[in-house]
């Protein structure tokens, strides 16, 4: 047929030829149930992993946002004790009694750069109630500490002025110890004793993620008054920190020299204290995030691209048989006028069709996969539609790859040679 005939065709013509290929694809593919189910299971995995692994990636990647933002480190510094690296610091360091409770009154005085101070003192005990024992972290606190440190109660009441102020014997449980000791029983008002000292449970801590050391001891330990951690805990008053939450991280160098300076002063000349900035910690931990999570994509990406290659030399297995089992149907059809042209369309678009179909499986298997995953993740987890774009794309470019050189064969095939 000549191509001016060719471009004369009308569009339902066209589009008639183009469903009697697909219609013939699919069943071909039916004729050959289980090669078929091999090469659409691959290109279904290949699709499916790539779907499911972008969309967990996103859903991890705003997790742990998620979770940086809930460690209150933003525009936060540490007042910690130093520790001596020479002798001679080691003796120097001696003549002072190191961060203490006494320190606050200096510490904390106010400043305009500053939004609040936090001090915090922690120990390891066990902690006795009518189920058994456990091995916690005791925290001594302010009642300042649930709204500086971004600690939001989940069930009662947090710690309060009043309590510091009466050196009361009342804690706050985190939500896992919470978990470990009550199970899904509410704790509020019951007690738990600490060191032979009975503590009234006012609140239990809402649960979270955990990404640092302080989130995982509030976990799983209790929070007192810091005034009752001092008198019952720890006689020698000693600070395991004081945070110090800034009003904005311009400020950072000074309010660093501003409580250095202090900590100077009340520990006669000593700079036995340091500051840690929170703020570059957390960019430190942010940047080992993302490269982990680049690593993790590559890697999960290379095994899905994989599996997608390995689907599209089935794809090619598929297609190189059929043209084998085909070839007096392709003699036939060039004898009644078909040209090379739509053969080789022909065996493109079955390659397609087989591509499309794996490619649609894995689709649905992988959204069902997300929604069920969703409730895992702060935001959801809704489908990458950059991954689903690529998974198919992938699947489409192999297909039409691997089935073009038995789609050429067939198109070159003579029909005296085909219908021998």
């Amino acid at each position: 047929m000549s191509d001016t005939l060719r471009r004369r065709r009308p569009l339902g013509v066209r589009l008639a030829l183009v469903w009697e290929v697909v219609s013939g694809g699919l069943i071909e593919l039916w004729s050959h149930k289980l090669r078929s189910l091999l090469t659409l299971t691959l290109l279904m995995l290949g699709v499916f992993a790539l779907v499911v692994m972008t969309s967990v990636l996103d859903g991890v990647k705003d997790k742990v946002s998620t979770g940086f933002a809930g460690m209150s480190w933003d525009g936060t510094l540490y007042l910690v004790p130093k520790r001596a690296k020479t002798s001679e610091e080691q003796k120097r360091f001696a003549l002072s009694s190191g961060l203490r409770a006494e320190d606050l009154a200096r510490l904390t005085a106010p400043h305009p750069r500053v939004l609040g101070f936090s001090p915090r003192a922690t120990r390891r005990s066990v902690v006795r109630v009518a189920g058994g024992s456990e091995r916690i972290f005791v925290n001594g606190v302010t009642a300042e500490y649930s709204f500086l440190m971004d600690r939001p109660v989940g069930l009662g009441r947090g710690l309060t002025e009043d309590d510091q102020r009466r050196h009361s014997t009342v804690a706050v449980v985190g939500a896992t110890l919470a978990a470990k000791l009550f199970g899904g029983a509410d704790p509020v008002g019951r007690d738990l004793v600490i060191e032979g000292v009975p503590y009234r449970i006012v609140g239990v801590l809402a649960s979270g993620q955990i990404f640092n050391e302080e989130l995982y001891q509030d976990a799983n330990g209790v929070l007192i008054p810091l005034a009752t951690y001092m008198d019952r805990m720890d006689t020698g008053h000693r600070l395991t920190l004081v945070a110090v939450k800034m009003r904005s991280t311009a400020d950072l160098d000074e309010v660093s020299a501003a409580m250095l300076a202090r900590a100077r002063q009340a520990h006669h000349g000593i700079d036995d204290v340091e500051v840690q900035d929170l703020d570059a910690e957390l960019a430190r931990a942010a940047g080992d995030f993302q490269n982990q999570m680049h690593g993790w994509a590559v890697v999960l990406y290379s095994l899905a691209g994989t599996v997608l290659l390995v689907g599209g030399v089935g794809v090619l297995s598929v297609m190189l048989i059929s043209f084998s089992d085909r070839r007096y149907e392709i003699g036939l059809r060039k004898a009644i006028g078909a040209d090379d042209h739509q053969i080789l369309i022909q065996f493109l678009l079955e390659a397609l069709v087989l591509a499309a179909l794996g490619a649609t499986v894995g689709t649905l298997a992988g959204s069902a996969l997300c929604r069920a995953l969703s409730d895992k993740f702060p935001w959801g987890l809704v489908v990458n539609p950059y991954g689903l774009a690529a998974a198919w794309g992938i699947a489409l470019v192999l297909a039409v790859t691997f089935g073009l050189y038995p789609a050429v064969r067939a198109a070159r095939l003579s029909p005296m040679e085909a219908m021998r």
